[in-house]
């Protein structure tokens, strides 16, 4: 895990003088009994590196694993993302439409609808553009 972190680091440090990193995170509602943490906002975490205009690609946290993902922009405001695990990704890809609102310089409010296995939730995430 150590190692992983500090990858991750290494490479946050290295790719951000290029401005095409975004940091993400999908917001999620605690349990019934349950208060709102932080772990509510960092369960989720993800980094994605801008390739174009239009594509960018990353590792999103999923629990104790790590998951790739993709995010294809339609517009400025409105993407197409992917999300699949390492181990048998493509029975366990989960696709989504979101729309991307600027809230404060480089912050981002980010509304989406994902779907798995014909099961679809709405989620909230939050992203900052390095």
């Amino acid at each position: 895990m150590k190692k992983t972190i500090l990858a991750l680091m290494v490479t946050l440090f290295c790719l951000s003088a290029s401005a095409q990193v975004r940091v993400m995170s999908n917001v999620s509602t605690p349990a019934d009994n349950e208060t709102w943490a932080v772990s509510n906002f960092t369960d989720n975490m993800g980094v994605g590196y801008q390739l174009t205009d239009k594509v960018m690609v990353g590792i999103q946290k999923n629990g104790e694993d790590y998951d790739y993902i993709a995010r294809y922009n339609f517009t400025n405001n409105i993407y197409f993302s992917a999300q699949m695990p390492q181990e048998e990704a493509t029975e366990n890809i989960t696709m989504g439409v979101g729309f991307s609102v600027r809230v404060w310089n480089s912050l981002y409010l980010e509304p989406n609808y994902t779907s798995k296995d014909d099961e679809g939730s709405f989620n909230v995430g939050l992203s900052y553009k390095l």
